[in-house]
């Protein structure tokens, strides 16, 4: 990656240790968000998760939770408000809403690999009343449209 393309986030951490997000891979789109407290979710039951962690996104940028995979296909855990949006004015602690779509208890220990999260750059934009939008070959088709 070029050193244009790096963005300073400025990162809180809020506890001795709490593991310091990093890329896992040289190609990696996210970082990795550690638990910063130990917890249990039962299946079906979701929690906001500690990581210990606050951040400063300049404006123009957002950072996105999402999922580990590993996490989804192994245990059934997930992000519930998948992805979830941290804005640039926040300041606060992020925390993961996890919830256990499987069928077992899911422990969560202080240190584990929970999420991970993507900062990306987002447009403003400005919203134009009209009384009609442009015509397009798909219309109103809406779910399914294009086949199952």
């Amino acid at each position: 990656m070029k050193a244009a393309d790096i963005v300073d986030v400025l990162i809180k951490r809020e506890g001795d240790g709490i593991p310091f997000p990093v890329y896992m891979s040289e190609g990696a789109a996210g970082v990795d968000l550690h638990a910063a407290e130990d917890c249990e979710l039962r299946p079906m039951e979701f929690r906001a998760v500690s990581t210990g962690i606050r951040i400063a996104l300049p404006s123009g940028y957002e950072a996105q939770i999402r999922p580990r995979s590993g996490l989804a296909a192994k245990f059934g855990i997930t992000v519930l408000n998948s992805p979830g949006t941290v804005d640039s004015d926040y300041r606060g602690e992020i925390k993961v809403i996890l919830i256990n779509l499987g069928q077992n208890v899911f422990r969560v220990r202080k240190g584990d690999r929970i999420a991970q999260m993507v900062i990306q750059q987002v447009s403003r934009v400005k919203f134009v009343e009209v009384d009609a939008l442009p015509e397009t070959e798909r219309g109103e088709g809406g779910f399914g449209y294009t086949g199952i």
